[in-house]
């Protein structure tokens, strides 16, 4: 008997599990070797920049700004890009993915390029070149969270984990629920977890080299999605060829109208 293809939902888990770890890897760079900026967890970065405001431990104030406005510039573009595509893994969401993993390994040259530079000590202003790295980090982060929405995986967001944290909790037994969903939740807290320690050990190496394993992660991700999606397709009409329809926008077509006698009129 042949084996059932694995659901679409199970292999988007797995994917969106792996971009977490790759998150942690990032995140752990940003903080470590960017002059503690977080570019992927921006529930962090707005609290390290509320204290920055305030000149708190000298706390960085331009890196976490920098990383909020393009994280939201980055969300806002894939978002738009992805607003009328079909939910599940599309060609959209393989370009995203792509892009991301591309623009990673490309800071990883940039980053190995700066020399001494980084890591940025404590205290020490930035140079350009590594304020431009934290922003572009920014912008990758916030278009790799855009397009895991899109895919739906509840709990798993690739760059939040206090929500899964509360829902990991809130519904345990201990609190009286059924923990539906427990192995999910704590997957993703113990990837992000797992990839920030990865990040912190790379780092003792170089700065660069948790980009390259990040961007490796990446692009690996974005190959298989696109190569499950092509072969197990989502159930839906039939599409217009060319425009959207690239992009896994579903076209839903009416039916024809029908006469009293219930005949289909002609054209």
């Amino acid at each position: 008997m042949a084996r059932p293809p694995a659901r679409p939902a199970s292999w988007h888990l797995g994917l969106l599990l792996a971009l977490t770890f790759s998150t942690g890897i990032v995140d752990a760079v940003g903080y470590l070797g960017l002059d503690r900026v977080f570019t992927a967890n921006m529930t962090g970065n707005v609290v390290i920049l509320g204290m920055g405001l305030t000149g708190a431990e000298d706390l960085p104030v331009l890196g976490p700004v920098l990383a909020l406005v393009t994280f939201v510039l980055g969300a806002v573009l894939v978002g738009r890009v992805l607003r009328r595509a079909a939910r599940g893994w599309t060609t959209g969401t393989t370009v995203v993915v792509a892009l991301v993993g591309a623009g990673l390994a490309v800071l990883a040259g940039v980053v190995a390029g700066l020399g001494d530079a980084v890591p940025v000590r404590e205290g020490a202003t930035p140079p350009p070149a590594a304020l431009a790295v934290t922003a572009t980090l920014g912008l990758l982060m916030g278009a790799q969270a855009a397009a895991a929405r899109r895919l739906a995986v509840k709990d798993v967001t690739t760059v939040v984990v206090t929500s899964t944290l509360t829902g990991l909790a809130a519904d345990s037994r201990l609190a009286g629920g059924t923990g539906e969903g427990w192995r999910r939740r704590l997957g993703a807290v113990l990837l992000i977890l797992a990839g920030a320690a990865a990040g912190a050990g790379l780092l003792r190496w170089h700065v660069g080299a948790g980009l390259v394993a990040a961007a490796a992660i990446a692009l690996v991700c974005a190959g298989l999605g696109h190569r499950h999606a092509r072969a197990h397709p989502p159930a839906a009409g039939p599409a217009r060829r060319g425009g959207l329809a690239g992009w896994g926008v579903r076209v839903q077509h009416r039916p024809a109208p029908q006469d009293a006698t219930g005949t289909e009129e002609g054209p």
